[in-house]
């Protein structure tokens, strides 16, 4: 599964024929054409190019192309793959410009735009685009899912707590299980952390070592399933909650304990808030209650609300209440983004805070999620022929909403909103289009930090 030259749509093996004759350069872009949100977060590519890119194409790749499109009835250019080989090492010869990773970008506007840089491969600008653009939609579509979500949190935040120190921890990722595959999880997992640092996916936090440089990119406490608290039977309940509290518990320590196997009510009224009232409130740590079933919007105010009548509240400066620092609510089943906005309206309209409670989210994260979330599409918009430049585009009177951009592109800011303009019309110092890939090489990395601080500023 790692021969690049296979990572593509097969009838794109057809296209190396199909351009004009004396064709030298093709250069194509990458937009989100609308979509859900009015914005997107970018973010993913430098992965796709450490993994994919920075490796030449090999004989052997070659050599399997060619036998497979044979077999499948399929044309395949093995001469232009093996001047790529010979010429470049097997390197692609291709330059990659894109917005940097973490910008909001107001969709109807340019990403990222690539060019071949070989004039014998004009075929090679868009046969890589079946790859380039799996590789960008789906980590820009989680990133900017998962930024709706932080804005959510954080207005709720300004608006009912006394800081927003905790809203990095707020929206937990649960979305393992749930994703296509490992790598979909890691890709996701990782998109999710530009935005929060809870997870509970090994596979993001690796991806971010090794695509973005981040040591540790999230954090996780121990919790309970299901499985570890009804295997003490229902008599057990009490003493499967105590033994959570005892092996981890303790000064500043978090433990999230799932409490409704049987009653949620009756778990916090009477277990909870009456036989281990003492040993929550004096283990010196934080215990996480977790609810796992009902309606968010109905089960998370009543269970803070219970958990006040035990445990007491405080009232912050912004006039809502607030539970003792010993426990906090977790709110994992059913969450997307309308759950939340839906939970913390519901939160301040009984003058609760947003600050008593957290989120897990999965499959609305990791997998309820296409490219036509955001409409992602990768077209060509201008073509050499023989040394002199034309505009390419595309225009279906049967869909307007598909017309295509026209000549080589460049993004600006005009009063500080983004703008996507002709090249030729703007400085290079204007553009804001990076180079992130040159005929093998990597020109800029960015950090995990470097993302996450720059997709704050919007």
């Amino acid at each position: 599964m790692q021969n690049l030259i296979l990572n593509t749509d097969s009838y794109k093996t057809s296209h190396y024929v199909q351009y004009p004759e004396g064709t030298e350069h093709v250069s194509s872009y990458i937009e989100s054409r609308g979509g859900v949100y009015p914005a997107t977060v970018f973010f993913g590519l430098q992965m796709f190019i450490k993994q994919y890119l920075t490796k030449p194409i090999t004989l052997a790749n070659i050599d399997e192309a060619d036998e497979l499109c044979a077999a499948h009835g399929v044309p395949f250019d093995r001469a232009g793959w093996l001047h790529i080989l010979t010429a470049h090492n097997g390197y692609l010869p291709l330059h990659i410009e894109a917005v940097p990773e973490g910008t909001l970008v107001p969709t109807g506007n340019v990403m990222v735009q690539v060019i071949n840089t070989d004039p014998a491969c004009p075929w090679l600008t868009n046969y890589v685009e079946t790859a380039l653009v799996r590789a960008i939609w789906y980590p820009t579509t989680v990133a900017t899912v998962s930024k709706a979500c932080h804005t959510i949190i954080a207005r709720y935040l300004e608006e009912t707590a006394d800081n927003l120190d905790c809203l990095p921890f707020k929206l937990h990722n649960y979305g393992a299980r749930v994703a296509s595959s490992e790598e979909t999880t890691a890709i996701g997992s990782l998109a999710h952390l530009v935005n929060f640092k809870s997870t509970d996916s090994f596979s993001g936090l690796l991806a971010a070592r090794r695509y973005y440089g981040a040591e540790m990119a999230g954090f996780s406490i121990p919790a309970a399933e299901h499985s570890t608290i009804t295997s003490w039977g229902r008599d057990g309940e009490t003493a499967a909650y105590a033994n959570m509290l005892k092996q981890f518990g303790g000064q500043d320590k978090f433990v999230a304990v799932v409490s409704d196997s049987y009653d949620i009510w009756n778990a916090i009224d009477n277990l909870w808030g009456g036989e281990l009232k003492d040993q929550v409130e004096n283990n010196g740590g934080t215990l996480i209650i977790r609810p796992d079933s009902g309606e968010a919007v109905e089960v998370v105010p009543e269970a803070i609300n219970r958990l006040m009548a035990k445990f007491g509240y405080t009232t912050n400066t912004k006039g809502y209440k607030l539970l003792p620092a010993c426990v906090r609510l977790i709110q994992s089943n059913g969450v997307c983004v309308a759950t939340i906005e839906a939970v913390l309206a519901e939160m301040k309209k009984l003058g609760l805070s947003a600050d008593n409670v957290a989120f897990g989210i999965g499959g609305e994260l990791l997998q309820k999620v296409n490219r036509d979330t955001q409409r992602i599409v990768m077209k060509a918009s201008a073509i050499c022929i023989n040394g002199e430049w034309r505009d390419v585009y595309k225009n279906p009177v049967t869909a307007p909403g598909k017309r295509s951009k026209k000549g080589r592109l460049a993004l600006v800011k005009e009063d500080g909103q983004f703008k996507t303009v002709l090249r030729n019309t703007v400085g290079a110092d204007e553009n804001q289009l990076v180079a992130v890939y040159n005929d093998g090489q990597v020109p800029v990395e960015y950090t995990l930090d470097q993302v996450r601080e720059l997709v704050l500023k919007f």
